[in-house]
Formats: C-alpha cells, sequence, structure tokens
C-alpha cells in the first residue's frame, strides 16, 4: 500500500476539501403557478412533470 512520505497541512486538506459542498435543490414554478421541488408531484394539481 502507497504511503505518504510527508504529512499534509492542514491547509492543504482544506483547500481538498472546499469543493465538498451540498447542492440543495431548487424549486421549480409550473405553469399553474405554483412551486414544488423538482421530481415531485404538484400537491395541487397532482400533475408530475420533471
Amino acid at each position: 500500500m502507497a504511503v505518504p512520505k510527508r504529512r499534509h497541512s492542514k491547509t492543504r486538506a482544506a483547500k481538498r476539501r472546499t469543493h465538498y459542498k451540498v447542492k440543495l435543490p431548487r424549486p421549480v414554478k409550473d405553469a399553474d403557478g405554483t412551486w414544488r421541488m423538482p421530481h415531485r408531484m404538484n400537491p395541487v394539481t397532482g400533475e408530475y412533470k420533471s
């Protein structure tokens, strides 16, 4: 197994981890004007359209 010769600094590790962000899903506005989460059924009309 490969083992690093020297220890990585805290800064270097933090720079690598900056890209591990959680992206929140954005709500979608339907044709009738109601908002819903993507890939979910419209609670008012009962329609599903991703």
